[in-house]
């Protein structure tokens, strides 16, 4: 294995970087729906609390 300066390797990773495709919208679309679905599950499980009144 051949030894690279950390700058070259440095400039190979930013370019890299630049041309992957959707991840950070895939990402926010997944935390987005992760937090939707607990919500919902919230909205509707609150309904069957019962009072012990």
């Amino acid at each position: 294995m051949a030894h690279t300066p950390h700058t070259d390797w440095l400039a190979a990773a930013a370019g890299a970087a630049e041309q992957q495709g959707p991840g950070n919208l895939l990402r926010v679309v997944l935390i987005v729906m992760v937090v939707g679905c607990v919500l919902t599950a919230w909205f509707l499980l609150r309904g069957y609390k019962r009072k012990d009144d």
